[in-house]
């Protein structure tokens, strides 16, 4: 997803990984976490519920061939509780998931994830489970998560899906990553930097501030 483009739609095939308050540690176990870049976490997402100390697959849903390319996580209540560790949702982002639809969100994780572009759609408890069984039973099969109209499609069948109004807005507008609206607006924060009584340093248009 590129920065500063809107999102009213994603559309992907989608994964079922069941159960409430799953945590930040299990989506990325602390040990990942030393990295200088988030470069290449993708691979360590849910890393201790996949594999085995040996590196033997468990057979997670993940790394099921009927699920390869998935890019809409199903799942259970309080997703992504526990650390705020930004870690989690850059780990599904370079796993390739885009979405992720369940019955609620731990806050600060669903902030973290709509800074990457990531949705993530509130859906009834009956409705998660009812997507997951049918992602499941048709692992090929398409959904449509409809950010604007706040409904959920596969086929035939929808649900609703909701998001908060802020967050429904930066997606739609296209102002979900706040580092680029910082970068945008560079030579404004460098007027200001050069007129405050202290400071030294390199303005983020290049240009030398020093105050004594």
């Amino acid at each position: 997803m590129k920065l500063g483009q809107p999102i009213p739609t994603v559309v992907g095939r989608g994964v079922f990984v069941p159960g409430d308050d799953i945590d930040t540690d299990r989506i990325i176990p602390a040990r990942f976490m030393k990295c200088v870049t988030f470069d290449g976490l993708g691979a360590y997402a849910f890393h201790d519920e996949r594999f085995r100390e040996d590196g033997s697959s468990k057979g997670h849903p993940l790394d099921a061939a009927a699920h390869a390319g998935a890019s809409v996580l199903v799942s259970g209540r309080n997703f992504g509780c526990g650390s705020s560790r930004e870690h989690a949702p850059q780990a599904l982002y370079r796993f390739g998931l885009r979405a992720v639809l369940a019955p609620s969100f731990a806050e600060i994780f669903a902030g973290n994830c709509t800074t990457l572009g990531i949705v993530c759609g509130v859906v009834g408890a009956d409705d998660a489970d009812a997507i997951g069984a049918a992602v499941t039973a048709e692992p090929g099969a398409v959904l449509t998560l409809d950010v604007a109209g706040g409904r959920v499609a596969l086929g035939d069948r929808n649900w609703p899906m909701a998001l908060p109004a802020s967050t429904r807005e930066a997606l739609l507008s296209g102002r979900w990553d706040p580092l680029q609206e910082l970068a945008e607006q560079a030579a404004a924060v460098s007027r200001v930097a050069r007129a405050l009584p202290y400071a030294a340093w390199t303005g983020l248009d290049g240009a030398e501030v020093s105050r004594g």
